[in-house]
């Protein structure tokens, strides 16, 4: 498996009306929590407002996808209704299907949040059980013909960080987004639609987190975009000493290993510096790049 140097099988990433090309270059997923308790912003952006206007923020600085979640997942975090989950949601997306082209991911496990942002104009279910939660979401983005982050955890927000035993984190990640992909297909959602996100800081201790990041290339075999979320996380913080808001070179460094053992889509709340990392690195890794 380590030395597999199998690549994307499209050249872009279905989602919707959008073809998100991931030729030559990563993606920047930029982050916006709509939520008071996420780890590393909760509570900054509940404002619809104010929201929409960091999403500007973040597509000047080089955001390719903007990926929106009202539902915190840190561990412990408490899960939150569909009513209220739709009521943060729906002022933003209004605002944000009416006035932005660029693609919009929604972070959520259930089906009908997906259909209720789907039909606002979001391209993208990003959901952290990868069809797990809700056995209608499946139903729901093959219908619309939508894109899907299928994430790999053990347990559930709340239980994650009990759930951290692995024979080999690499082969054990792998094997379960193999077998969501396979889920995935019999919905009818195809190949391109989908990315795989190994679930970085999910069910993983630190000493995982960072051996799932050196043997990425692994997952190169399921034939998928990797997406990594490793931004200000707190195995970078257990690594370096650093609370949450010093942890930006961490992060750094992190997006740019992640980029050379294979990942085409990094999502960051820093945007604007880690676009120079992305940009830097795919410029080593494509010398051709003008």
């Amino acid at each position: 498996m380590a030395g597999s140097t199998t690549e994307v099988s499209h050249q872009w990433i279905r989602a919707g009306t959008k073809r998100i090309p991931i030729v030559n270059r990563t993606l920047v997923m930029g982050i916006l929590n709509v939520t008071p308790d996420s780890f590393s912003d909760g509570g900054r952006y509940l404002d619809p407002q104010l929201a929409f206007d960091h999403a500007q923020a973040m597509i000047e600085a080089g955001a390719d996808i903007i990926d929106v979640g009202a539902e915190s997942t840190r561990p412990g975090a408490v899960p939150l209704s569909e009513h209220d989950e739709i009521q943060r949601l729906g002022p933003l997306l209004s605002l944000l299907g009416k006035h932005l082209d660029v693609p919009i991911s929604v972070d959520t496990q259930k089906a009908s949040v997906a259909r209720f942002v789907l039909d606002l104009g979001a391209v993208l279910i990003n959901d952290v059980s990868a069809l797990r939660h809700d056995d209608k979401m499946g139903t729901v983005i093959a219908q619309a013909q939508a894109g899907v982050v299928l994430m790999h955890m053990q347990g559930t927000p709340q239980t994650m960080q009990q759930c951290c035993t692995y024979a080999d984190v690499v082969d054990d990640v792998k094997t379960f987004l193999s077998d969501r992909i396979h889920v995935a297909h019999t919905f009818g959602i195809e190949a391109d639609q989908i990315i795989v996100d190994p679930g970085i800081g999910f069910a993983k201790n630190t000493e995982q987190n960072l051996l799932l990041l050196k043997g990425l290339h692994g997952l190169k075999e399921l034939g998928r975009p990797i997406l990594v979320g490793i931004s200000n996380k707190s195995f970078i913080g257990h690594v370096l000493d650093k609370p949450v808001n010093e942890r930006m070179m961490g992060t750094a460094a992190v997006v740019a290993a992640s980029m050379f053992n294979g990942a085409r889509i990094v999502r960051v709340h820093d945007v604007g510096r880690m676009k120079d990392v992305v940009r830097m690195v795919d410029a080593i890794k494509h010398p051709s790049w003008n």
